[in-house]
């Protein structure tokens, strides 16, 4: 695989261009390919604690994203959006964006709980990171997810 140039930032340190981008993969995977109708809009990527950590090819395309929102009242730290373009599948770049999202949490959220809903195919990714199940399987806009959560050491 070639290299690419990663990024980690927030809604307000991104171009139009490169949100763009990011949605669009997004809107290719989960809307198009994945044939799943949903909100991806939902005002969670305009906060301005939301971090947005993807990758470009070396023709500037977006090629894996994924997003962490900050613990709310109520609710831990999540990630989501977690998405590889069908073009990179297979290479190990799953796993390369969830060391550089959990890198992420590391720096920023010591000590935390981290939640995320697992489609129940990629469990296993998350799995090697720590994330254990912590809840049954459960249908999300028709597809089966599991809920998955890891309490980062403090340290």
């Amino acid at each position: 695989m070639t290299a690419l140039h990663w990024v980690t930032a927030g809604i307000d340190e991104l171009s139009a261009r490169e949100f763009h981008d990011v949605l669009k993969l997004r809107v290719d995977v989960f809307v198009v390919e994945q044939r799943c109708a949903y909100a991806e809009l939902d005002g969670q990527d305009a906060l301005a604690t939301t971090a947005h950590i993807y990758a470009k090819n070396h023709d500037g395309v977006v090629v894996a994203a994924a997003r962490v929102l900050a613990a709310a009242e109520t609710k831990p730290v999540r990630i989501g959006r977690v998405v590889v373009a069908h073009t990179h599948r297979g290479t190990g770049l799953a796993a390369q964006l969830m060391q550089r999202v959990m890198q992420y949490c590391h720096a920023h959220y010591a000590g935390e709980t981290i939640e995320l809903a697992s489609q129940v195919g990629a469990h296993k990714l998350y799995e090697q990171f720590g994330f254990t199940t912590s809840s049954a399987d459960y249908l999300d806009d028709g597809i089966p997810h599991r809920d998955m959560q890891l309490t980062l050491s403090s340290s």
